[in-house]
């Protein structure tokens, strides 16, 4: 499986809630060129899981809208996320080819780094809108070997 993790594009700051806040203009212009660098790139997922956080539930769903799947929304992907639930409930899915979360940081980076073996998750600088893929054979720590990282602005 090759699970590519992304982090919610840019929001704003200004909310009832830090749940409630919204994707900006540009935050929804990034989202965008992900969809678009996806789709040239041939890398279509199978199933989005997203964060039911709104910035996060809102990238999601641009992809979905480029892609035409679904997103599921996963209560465990909200911020505060722990890696060792993420690994069992990707375990779940290990039937599609593709599978993409939309999720937050630091959690993303603790997430990747224990997949990659890397002992130091702040070596890992995560921006909004960043893609990295990870190919999954086995779900346990230091399984997963790193495909690509690429932030928006490369896209």
């Amino acid at each position: 499986m090759l699970a590519c993790f992304l982090r919610h594009a840019e929001a704003g700051s200004h909310a009832g809630s830090d749940f409630d806040r919204r994707l900006t203009e540009r935050g929804i212009e990034q989202a965008g060129r992900v969809a678009k660098f996806c789709a040239r790139s041939r890398l279509v997922p199978d199933v989005i899981l997203s964060s039911p956080v709104t910035r996060a539930r809102e990238t999601a769903e641009i992809l979905s809208d480029a892609f035409g799947v679904g997103v599921i929304e996963e209560n465990w992907m909200a911020c505060g996320m722990q890696p060792e639930i993420c690994l069992a409930e990707l375990s779940a899915h290990v039937g599609n080819r593709v599978v993409f979360l939309v999720g937050h940081e630091p959690d993303l980076s603790h997430i990747i780094a224990d997949l990659i073996g890397l002992h130091d998750p702040s070596a890992l600088k995560i921006r909004k809108a960043t893609l990295t893929g990870i190919e999954i054979a086995e779900f346990h720590v230091g399984c997963g070997q790193l495909q690509f990282f690429v932030p928006v602005r490369l896209m």
